[in-house]
């Protein structure tokens, strides 16, 4: 082959490594916002009528329902939540919750879980008695 002179197929190879690069990272950033689109972002904020009253009454009669309550609230976030905040709240693809409970409180936290805010959308996949425990835990950890 003479300095200079390009092939058709030459150039053909070329642009199919160029392709495959592209679609390699268009995969990976699906992946990464697939992953992070099922979780719960902890900048919620909800409405749940009397859902945190209840709670409190329990946490104050001393029943085990409260802590039943927080337990489940941290499975929750662990499965739906972590994989964008951080198993520890520290954040990640998503915002640290670390304080989340000095900015925002339960209702608002259910809000934002049910409804999106922001680049973290709805999680809808999640119940609102899912988003109150996660809510619940997240404040009073």
């Amino acid at each position: 082959m003479k300095k200079g002179v390009y092939y058709y197929h030459d150039i053909q190879k070329e642009e199919v490594k160029i392709m495959k690069k592209l679609l390699v990272g268009v995969f990976s950033v699906m992946l990464v916002l697939a992953a992070c689109g099922g979780g719960d972002d902890t900048d919620d904020n909800g409405d749940t009528g009397g859902t945190g009253e209840e709670s409190g009454q329990e946490q104050e009669n001393g029943d085990g329902g409260a802590e039943e309550t927080a337990q489940a609230g941290e499975e929750l976030y662990n499965t739906n939540c972590a994989q964008c905040h951080g198993a520890d709240l520290t954040g990640g693809a998503g915002p640290s919750l670390e304080n989340v409970g000095d900015e925002y409180s339960v209702d608002d936290i259910v809000d934002i879980i049910q409804n999106g805010k922001g680049q973290m959308p709805a999680q809808d996949h999640l119940s609102e008695e899912e988003s109150q425990q996660i809510a619940e835990w997240l404040v009073n950890r």
